[in-house]
């Protein structure tokens, strides 16, 4: 690798160095410790400096220095991890530089024309690598390092590194960690003592931050059942995200593909960076907080105040410009955010005097921003994205510029009905529903004046008066007021409009318009799984309810699930989305309730609703971490919190809709519409706090969960103006005298005054955490079921079986590492069987098998693993899975001679010698494809050597050839090829016996034709082997194809060989498969690395 030129002093300081080669300019020299001699204690040395000191000229082996005759000043211009790599330098010098340098007159000039040419094949070099590194020149030194030490292929993307402590028992080791796409790795060299750490991060069960008393703080990462510490960072907080950026990375590419968005940082693995992780990090936060699309990124970030009309002072904040949205939110303990999207941006008016703009919106209002430090650029850029030109106005005066936005603001203040609701205004489509279904149902009484309509009129006024104060609509000031309104209880009649305010799926309708529509259009009348399972749960959502008992209901729950199932094919539907679905219908028009229903599924409640909804169970992990904290009492009598993960799934995925009454659970949508899930995670621990001393005093978990299901039922909402035809019957009516009722509101509003400190930011953060050792519980449960199946069909040990998995495992992910066009990571499908979750294409299969097969000297190893993964290959979709490939691997190391023989015998049948591409994996996953392939396995006879065709001439010579390969190497090989060429010899006389037997009683058909009832066709070389036989064995089998041919069955092989001790002992030799499966996994990355 070419070093940007350095001076180095001393040629040979301490004598550290040993030269190789020299010439009047330049020097190759040798670092002592490598190479010959080893270098002893000087070598011991010279490694852990190497190690320790963060100079490439230090650690590379191998180094070339410029000098001038005339001079004692070196430079250091190029090293090398290798001779070869050296060498080809020097030889580069030789031809390029060497005759170069004689027309020069000056040594001054010599050595800047050699530094010019180093610097040039560096800037040369760095153009598309490197391009995107904070410093290419001390990156490419990291990256020699990374290459040299851990022989990973070198497609492996280095993303950064960081010097750190890794701690191995109780001695900490000093030495370089380094973070790439696919793998966590750390190396040290301290006193002879070589520390080496390679972790791929789809192997990590936990990666967190702990501290402890010898370790004041560091990261804690779970691999393989084993616990490693990093500390002495130096930047712990980076290094903890770029590490949990890369894992989360890994997960969602590999195992969870339903979740993966591919982000423009992160499409592919081969360009990821640090900058990329931050930034990705950044706009994950900013889209989180904000609840804004995941189209959108964060671009820019300014300090600023914001005016904030309704309290007459300006508050400090940050100011968060996306692709089509302006945000705001407050620092200084106020909780106050604003949204602003591009499209109501009217006018951006900027103001010297105080560094400020003012943005006007629709709505006669105007925000004004203020100490803004690049006001003009930022005004600019926002005119840029709203489309619209500099105001009239700029230059005017200050006075008039602040006069204007000032009469804006009174204007609003003064006249609140003038502000104009921004949610909707797209006219609704005729073909779908355009009103809330309780507005249909239950339309409110206007002269209605009992005690809870006139509560319900209070609440209507009070959110009135907050909008005349707060705004109404999309740029809506959200503040703590906010928050204790929606405590208190949302109106009946402003619960869809807030809703959609709230959760964002205002501005995706906003942006979208007919989008819905034509969604509906398109899905209706298709039939799918989906569409099936939406038919079957109509019905069960919210039977109780009189608008899912008549066909509006229905027909818009149906339109609705079917458009998103239509939307998003890889979630489909999920039960719990009927019940949520309904909810939404309540409150909100049809086309309001999908857009909420995006919102839920792909925003708000991550990876919930798909087959494994795993993100219920990262949630579910999260709130057992909660009441660790918040609830000791409860933990000290129940040491297994298993029980509440059970109980509690239903909470999450139905938001409480399935266990509290229907008038009650709506409250709980509005909270979770605004603080999200960790509303939910507040009342979880709000109902086990009320409950705590009658769940300490319960006996089992049957107990517990009636105590729940009791508490449950007596949740009221005593303000809820609904009829008793629309509310919900409790189901323990009857025993109510056990359990006082208990108001909603008044639950909410203690689950928020005992658990409102928990942050947004910390469930967030624990639900990444958590998601790494959900993901891998689950792939640990795959694995066993897995193992369980074939483990009743092959002869291997558990323990083999399990290191057998791991190896296959990783070769399947090793296929994926460095693209996102391997076939068996598009069609990897989580959904499917256990066994059909991870397969290998034939190159996986490939390397993996020649690492595995018993018979280590064999020579035409590609071959012999092509045969044998066509002939495993059942479904001829060009991928096997794990089952398969132990048939085949456990029929060598453990079936008898027999066995063993005829899976050879039948390599060399079709279709196991059949020449054709494989499939690009298989398409369309098809049920009833599975549901047949299921019942012939049901109905599969085992196969006897009788049921084997025969083995035709070109078959026949190939075979032969395939065992002799076999022998190759073999200390006995001598006695096995005689022991081939006599059973060769056998087998051909026996058939030009029985061929001359027949003639005069057929002359006319050939000698196979008749023997044994077999038709002529079968005794004929297939076009296709014979091509493929004549690529493989040349001209020996192509002398006799213009006679007759002959054949052979299993049966005349199997008696001929069983006459040769030689190979009876061969084959019967015992191969122990764990030397095997040691070296595989100590190999299986380098041989990839080779390839």
């Amino acid at each position: 690798m070419w070093l940007k030129p350095e001076e180095i002093l001393l040629k040979n300081a301490f004598k550290l160095w040993v030269t190789e080669k020299d010439n009047e300019y330049f020097v190759l020299q040798r670092r002592r410790g490598y190479g010959e001699g080893g270098g002893g204690l000087t070598g011991l040395l010279v490694g852990t400096l190497d190690t320790v000191l963060d100079s490439t000229s230090k650690v590379a082996p191998f180094r070339i220095l410029h000098h001038t005759p005339d001079s004692q000043v070196y430079w250091s211009i190029a090293c090398g991890a290798t001779k070869e790599e050296i060498v080809e330098h020097w030889e580069w010098l030789q031809q390029n530089i060497m005759r170069t340098l004689s027309v020069f007159d000056s040594s001054d000039d010599i050595t800047s024309f050699v530094q010019g040419k180093i610097r040039g094949l560096i800037a040369e070099e760095g153009k598309v690598s490197l391009v995107l590194e904070d410093d290419p020149e001390k990156f490419r030194e990291a990256l020699l390092r990374f290459e040299k030490w851990f022989e990973l292929p070198q497609k492996e993307k280095l993303v950064t590194y960081y010097s750190c402590s890794y701690w191995k028992g109780r001695v900490p080791c000093q030495g370089w960690l380094y973070l790439s796409t696919n793998f966590l790795c750390f190396y040290s060299y301290l006193l002879g003592a070589e520390v080496k750490l390679v972790i791929s991060w789809d192997e990590i069960w936990r990666l967190e931050k702990t501290s402890n008393v010898i370790l004041t703080e560091s990261i804690h990462v779970q691999a393989h059942g084993e616990d490693h510490y990093f500390s002495m960072l130096l930047h712990l907080n980076e290094t903890f995200l770029i590490m949990e950026q890369l894992a989360d990375y890994s997960i969602k590419r590999l195992f969870d593909k339903e979740s993966f968005q591919r982000e423009p940082a992160l499409s592919d693995p081969l360009q990821i960076t640090k900058r990329g992780l931050e930034t990705n990090a950044r706009s994950e936060q900013f889209r989180a907080f904000f609840r804004l699309p995941k189209e959108e990124n964060l671009l820019e970030v300014h300090e600023s105040f914001l005016w904030v009309p309704f309290s007459h002072y300006n508050t400090l904040g940050k100011i968060c410009l996306s692709e089509n949205y302006l945000c705001f939110a407050s620092q200084d303990g106020s909780q106050c955010h604003v949204i602003i999207p591009m499209r109501e941006v009217q006018c951006i008016k900027p103001d010297s005097s105080s560094r400020a703009l003012t943005v006007c919106v629709r709505g006669k209002r105007a925000l004004r921003f203020s100490e803004v430090r690049d006001y003009e650029r930022l005004a600019n850029t926002i005119r840029s994205r709203c489309g619209i030109t500099a105001s009239p106005l700029h230059s005017a005066s200050t006075e008039a510029i602040r006069g204007e936005c000032q009469s804006l603001i009174n204007h609003f203040e003064d006249n609140p009905d003038d502000v104009t609701l921004m949610v909707g205004q797209k006219g609704s489509s005729k073909a779908v529903s355009t009103e809330a279904l309780m507005t249909v149902f239950h339309p409110q009484d206007v002269e209605n004046l009992d005690p809870k309509m006139l509560k319900e009129k209070m609440k209507e006024q009070s959110w009135n008066i907050h909008f005349s104060e707060y705004g109404r609509g999309t740029s809506m000031f959200f503040t703590k007021k906010t928050r204790d309104l929606i405590v208190r209880g949302v109106p009946e009649a402003l619960r869809g409009e807030l809703w959609m305010l709230f959760s964002g799926a205002v501005n995706d309708m906003a942006t979208h318009p007919g989008y819905y529509t034509e969604l509906v259009e398109q899905s209706l009348g298709t039939s799918t799984l989906a569409t099936d399972e939406i038919e079957r749960d109509l019905h069960r959502s919210l039977p109780e309810h009189p608008a899912f008992q008549s066909d509006t209901g229905i027909s818009a729950l149906r339109r609705v699930l079917t458009a998103y199932a239509y939307r998003n094919p890889k979630i489909g539907y999920c039960q719990a989305m009927n019940i949520l679905t309904s909810v939404l219908l309540l409150y909100a028009k049809e086309e309001e309730a999908f857009w909420l229903l995006v919102a839920v599924c792909e925003r708000m409640l991550p990876d919930y609703f798909n087959r494994r909804i795993i993100g219920a169970l990262v949630d579910q992990a999260v709130f057992e971490e909660l009441i660790r904290e918040q609830l000791p009492q409860l933990v000290e009598h129940m040491t297994d919190l298993s029980f509440f993960s059970s109980v509690s799934l239903s909470w999450f995925l139905t938001l409480f809709i399935s266990v509290l009454p229907i008038e009650s659970a709506v409250n709980v949508v509005d909270c979770f519409f605004y603080d999200g899930i960790k509303a939910i995670l507040q009342l979880g621990l709000a109902v086990l706090d009320y409950n705590m001393e009658a769940l300490i005093s319960c006996h089992d978990d049957a107990e517990a969960v009636t105590i729940l299901n009791k508490f449950f039922d007596s949740v009221t909402n005593k303000d809820s103006p609904l009829p008793p035809t629309v509310q919900q019957a409790s189901v323990g009516n009857n025993d109510k005298a056990s359990h006082v009722s208990v108001d909603i509101s008044e639950l909410i509003r203690e689950a928020y005054e005992k658990y409102g400190t928990i942050r947004s930011e910390e469930v967030e953060s624990s639900r990444k955490r958590n998601k790494l050792y959900v993901i891998q519980t689950l792939e640990d449960t795959t694995k066993q079921n897995v193992i369980r199946v074939v483990s009743q069909e092959v002869k291997f040990s558990a323990s083999h079986l399990d290191e057998l998995y791991y190896l296959f495992k990783r070769q399947h992910f090793l296929s994926c590492y460095w693209t996102m066009n391997s076939p068996v990571l598009l069609h990897h499908d989580p959904s499917l069987a256990y066994l059909e979750q991870y397969q290998l294409g034939f190159q996986q299969f490939s390397m993996l098998f020649s690492l595995l097969e018993p018979w280590t000297l064999c020579t035409g190893k590609s071959n012999l693993s092509l045969w044998v993964f066509r002939l495993i290959d059942e479904n001829q979709d060009g991928l096997v899975n794990f089952r398969e490939f132990c048939y085949a691997l456990d029929t060598l190391y453990s079936g008898s001679f027999t066995n063993k023989l005829k899976f050879l015998f039948k390599l060399h049948l079709p279709p196991g010698n059949i020449y054709k591409d494989f499939p690009e994996g298989r398409g369309k996953v098809d049920l009833q494809a599975y549901l047949k392939q299921w019942q012939d396995e049901i109905l599969k006879k085992e196969e006897t050597i009788k049921d084997l065709p025969r083995i035709n001439q070109t078959q026949f010579i190939q075979f032969s050839k395939t065992l002799y390969n076999l022998f190759h190497g073999d200390p006995e090989e001598e006695a096995l090829y005689r022991a081939v060429a006599h059973v060769t010899s056998l087998l051909l006389r026996m058939e030009e016996v029985g061929r001359r037997l027949q003639e005069p009683s057929s002359p006319t058909k050939p000698a196979t034709a008749t023997r044994e009832g077999l038709p002529s066709e079968e005794a004929v070389t297939s076009p296709e082997s014979s091509d493929a036989s004549s690529t493989h064995s040349g001209q020996d089998a192509g002398s006799s194809l213009s006679e007759v041919e002959w054949s052979f069955s299993f049966e005349q092989v199997l008696a001929s060989l069983l006459n040769e001790p030689a190979i009876v002992s061969f084959f019967e030799r015992p191969t122990l498969i764990q030397t095997r499966l040691d070296q595989a996994k100590g190999t299986q990355l380098k041989v990839k690395a080779n390839k």
